[in-house]
């Protein structure tokens, strides 16, 4: 149609209308209609004795000056010899005072300039919102991509190929049905997603045709053909989202099951992060403390629980009371890392090789059978970080008898640089948070079988300029798990297998540095908040929070 080719035209570069030369087109002259390079305009256009009173603008202004058009004669389109003098935003059209007259007098009449300025901004929004969805789709095709890899289904491959070498030749038909099942599963995936490659793509070019329609209409010089145009525009600005394929929302990962015949392993579907989990939180309450709450541990029990400034030598067992908390009792302890026992009496890592209990009524502190002698806990506050030495992650039971110690991987190489918070999930996996310098952390996950499963440093969206610093972890009731991102102010929320899932910014409900995290029986997320950068103040707060979603 004829717009479409005047699009195609408007790309055609443009020359300067007096020397018709390839120099950069700087102005434009609005009573001309000329487009000009800096020499014309300075040593031809000037020097002609009529065009001295002549408007010239940047060309990067062109669009923004209504100088452009001439309100004041625009020729009535069903009155011979007359000028509009209204806009009709009843009827959407240009009127003169003979339709005024005739069939406009009880309309909802403007000013032609005050329309054409409510016009152009609505085209602005209009044109902000392309570019927005446009920047969705880019982002829905770069995820497409990414799926169509093979990396997935290789690394699953590789996953059965290993655990195939411990399991016997009874189980070998079971293997080959379950390579069966991931092929297939690879070609429909495949296919699928070729589909949605092609439909994002037409979409795209939609996108970019409608970009370009609108700053085309933005710069239409002709008021009668603008307010044509837009008409037509305001009608079709929206452009259609791609649908998600749920034959490719998710990958198949292999996790290794006991040496069973009907049990070997099963397919698990990894969660996609072009169809992100819709994480909510909604913040309840704002408790002020006198110290910044470095550890939150809920025992279950009467509804307490207890804060503690961590190193700074300070416990307290609190209650809620309204908006404010009620200290049941407070100790000078320093702390490096917090627990409780099936007796409800509190775990206490304070410096020594062995950890010791603390009676939750009397405060009395005595040792326990947990020793990691030569080595020392620390659960969470670094004691002696840069210094080299031994770093491991130990499993103990009740009895305090080491049953793992993770310290290398399959190369003999230390996995650790500083273990510094733990968490676990129910599948058996532990998530460490490891502190590879005073400026940045890394999660790493551990298997059952002592393998490092995998190790998640942040995401570019969030990380790009500030590296992952997790200073808490923790595991939802839904077993997931989520790191507190403090520097940034984000909640990474990773799924039982170590996979980024989504995020969360806090800042977004107000809640600024978030250095610790517990969940409450009644799975309330609490986040103790720490001071800003470089602050000797004690100011902090603890916010109740309930979050949705993961």
């Amino acid at each position: 149609m004829a717009f479409s080719q005047s699009i195609r035209k408007g790309q055609v570069p443009v020359k300067c209308g007096l020397c018709e030369s390839d120099r950069p087109i700087k102005w434009k002259c609005l009573a001309c209609d000329l487009f000009l390079c800096k020499n014309c305009k300075e040593k031809v256009h000037f020097r002609i004795k009529t065009t001295k009173d002549h408007r010239v603008i940047d060309i990067k202004d062109i669009g923004l000056h209504k100088e452009e058009l001439d309100f004041l004669k625009i020729p009535c389109q069903n009155h011979a010899g007359q000028y509009t003098c209204h806009y009709c935003k009843t009827c959407n059209t240009l009127v003169c005072q003979t339709c005024v007259r005739k069939s406009h007098k009880k309309h909802n009449l403007t000013e032609i300039q005050e329309e054409y300025d409510i016009k152009i901004d609505m085209l602005k929004k209009g044109l902000s919102k392309i570019q927005t969805d446009r920047k969705l789709i880019v982002s829905r095709q770069e995820q497409l991509v990414q799926l169509s890899s093979a990396e997935k289904y290789n690394q699953a491959n590789q996953d059965i190929s290993k655990h195939e070498k411990v399991v016997k030749a009874a189980v070998e038909n079971y293997f080959k049905q379950l390579r069966d099942k991931l092929d297939q599963y690879q070609k429909t995936v495949s296919n699928t997603i070729k589909s949605d490659l092609n439909a994002v793509s037409v979409l795209l070019q939609q996108a970019d045709d409608k970009n370009n329609e609108v700053q085309e209409s933005i710069q239409i010089t002709d008021a009668s053909k603008f307010f044509k145009v837009v008409n037509i525009l305001e009608k079709n600005m929206d452009i259609k989202m791609p649908e998600p394929r749920s034959s490719h929302d998710c990958m198949l990962n292999f996790v290794p099951g006991e040496i069973y015949q009907s049990n070997i392993g099963v397919f698990k579907f990894d969660e996609n992060l072009s169809d992100k989990p819709h994480i909510k939180l909604d913040l309840n309450k704002q408790y002020e403390t006198d110290f910044l709450v470095g550890l939150i541990l809920f025992s279950g029990i009467d509804k307490s629980f207890w804060i503690s400034s961590g190193r700074f030598g300070l416990v307290q067992k609190v209650k809620t009371d309204g908006n404010k908390l009620k200290i049941l009792s407070s100790f000078n302890i320093r702390l490096y890392g917090l627990a409780v026992t099936q007796s409800n009496n509190l775990l206490l890592c304070t410096g020594g090789t062995k950890l010791q209990q603390m009676s939750s009524n009397t405060g009395t502190l005595i040792d326990t059978v947990y020793d990691m002698s030569p080595l020392r806990p620390t659960g969470g506050f670094n004691l002696d970080y840069p210094k080299p030495g031994r770093r491991v992650v130990i499993l103990m039971n009740q009895n305090g008898v080491h049953e793992r110690v993770y310290g290398h991987d399959q190369h003999q190489q230390p996995i650790f640089r500083y273990p510094y918070k733990i968490t676990t999930t129910s599948n058996g996996n532990i998530y460490v948070v490891d502190r590879i310098s005073d400026y940045e952390n890394r999660v790493v996950v551990l298997g059952q079988g002592g393998d490092m499963i995998n190790i998640y440093t942040g995401i570019i969206q969030i990380n790009k300029d500030l590296p992952f610093l997790p200073e808490d972890i923790v595991t939802t009731p839904r077993d997931n798990v989520i790191a507190a991102d403090m520097r940034t102010h984000t909640l990474h929320i990773l799924n039982n297998a170590g996979l980024l899932m989504t995020y969360y910014k806090t800042s977004d409900i107000g809640i600024l540095l978030p250095w610790s995290l517990a969940f409450s029986p009644s799975g309330k997320l609490y986040i103790g908040k720490s001071g800003p950068e470089g602050s000797k103040t004690m100011e902090a707060n603890l916010y109740e929070v309930t979050i949705s979603g993961c």
